[in-house]
């Protein structure tokens, strides 16, 4: 799982991007599902690999990158 910190292009990063940077465990509700897992942001070349993929699966993220001039960043998220 992918999280992206779009912000819908906005010149900065959401809230929980920096929440996730300080501390990359977290606790997620997802349907009926609850679980802790820990994030890790990609690093630079990751994330260039990775964001035309995301942006391919839902072109809105296109758009928002277009938006702003700060690299919009991935989280991997993966069960504790």
């Amino acid at each position: 799982m992918l999280l992206i910190g779009s912000l819908a292009g906005a010149d900065y990063d959401p809230a929980w991007v920096h929440n996730l940077r300080a501390t990359p465990r977290a606790h997620i509700d997802l349907g009926t599902d609850s679980y802790e897992v820990v994030t890790r942001e990609l690093p630079p070349a990751e994330r260039d690999a990775a964001f035309p993929k995301v942006a391919a699966m839902e072109p809105t993220y296109a758009g928002y990158q277009e938006k702003t001039t700060r690299p919009i960043p991935l989280f991997e998220v993966h069960r504790a």
